[in-house]
């Protein structure tokens, strides 16, 4: 195995990464102490700093041939945290978030052992699959509206919240024949 180089762990892009890891606890902490719609548009405002933040760190490694392996780690880690962090947050003003939150984890459990399955075979998925992008389109924006919409009706989060559901199984199921074929090749 290769050895990280210091300078692949504090490239830009990288450090935009732990960033975003460390807006975490200061999202939780505004979201589940808010009491204002102030503050509720700070803890908006967190997510679309990590946001934008995150489509920036992908730009930044591309454009200035800052691509490492470690980058291809931290970049997905740091999103899947984030999302984890603000729908466990949500869950405790929305109980179908729950839900959601299970399917994350069996998605992102089966994703994780699959990967790692096929590594030791000295195989990856070639990034991410146009339908995984979608899922995690749709989840940053199912996220957001929740977010910044606190005083949303209940019966609209929940159908948001199901929808979004339905394509993170789609997603899954589609993710499966993908990981069969680098186990077939």
């Amino acid at each position: 195995m290769n050895k990280i180089k210091k300078e692949e762990l504090f490239s830009i892009p990288n450090c935009m990464g732990y960033f975003r890891i460390l807006l975490i606890p200061v999202f939780c902490v505004i979201y589940l102490r808010a009491d204002s719609m102030r503050d509720y548009y700070v803890a908006a405002a967190i997510v679309i700093i990590s946001t934008i933040t995150d489509l920036l760190d992908g730009q930044v490694a591309r454009r200035f041939h800052m691509i490492t392996e470690f980058g291809k780690f931290i970049d997905p880690f740091a999103d899947k945290l984030t999302h984890a962090a603000i729908a466990v947050c949500l869950a405790f003003r929305y109980s179908a978030m729950k839900y959601l939150l299970i399917l994350m984890v069996v998605k992102e459990g089966f994703m994780a052992i699959m990967g790692l399955k096929n590594l030791q075979r000295g195989k990856k998925l070639d990034g991410a699959k146009w339908f995984g992008k979608v899922c995690t389109a749709t989840l940053f924006i199912l996220l957001c509206v929740l977010v910044l919409f606190p005083g949303i009706s209940g019966k609209t989060a929940d159908i948001l919240i199901y929808s979004e559901m339905v394509i993170m199984a789609i997603t899954l199921i589609l993710y499966i024949p993908e990981f069969w074929r680098m186990k077939t090749c």
